[in-house]
């Protein structure tokens, strides 16, 4: 059974739930994406609903968009590819990561935590 990012609920650091696009856990950030494989540049968009919109120029094809993704947003956020888990959605553009200690909060991302 497939889960969408709206049925995931993780407390965060203040024990509230995923009810947005992110949340805390400890120090690891719980990323709810919406990808868009195949752009013209890879950028961290709006937020659409429950999602974040993360678009990559890299190819839908077994799971190299969303290799490619992690790159990127490991350079975004300030940490090593290894530090930032696919929980689910490898092969879909509706995807769940976990972003262990990121040094730098992009700003969608920083200004909603800092609101809520």
């Amino acid at each position: 059974m497939k889960r969408s990012p709206r049925a995931v609920s993780r407390s965060g650091r203040d024990g509230a739930e995923l009810g947005s696009f992110c949340a805390w856990d400890g120090d690891t950030l719980i990323l709810n994406i919406l990808g868009k494989p195949s752009a013209g540049k890879d950028a961290i968009g709006k937020v659409s609903g429950h999602q974040l919109n993360v678009s990559v120029t890299a190819a839908p094809v077994a799971g190299r968009a969303t290799d490619h993704m992690v790159r990127f947003l490991a350079a975004e956020f300030g940490v090593a590819a290894k530090d930032i888990e696919v929980v689910f959605g490898r092969f879909n553009v509706n995807k769940q990561l976990r972003i262990r200690g990121p040094r730098h909060l992009p700003a969608v991302i920083g200004k909603h935590l800092a609101r809520s």
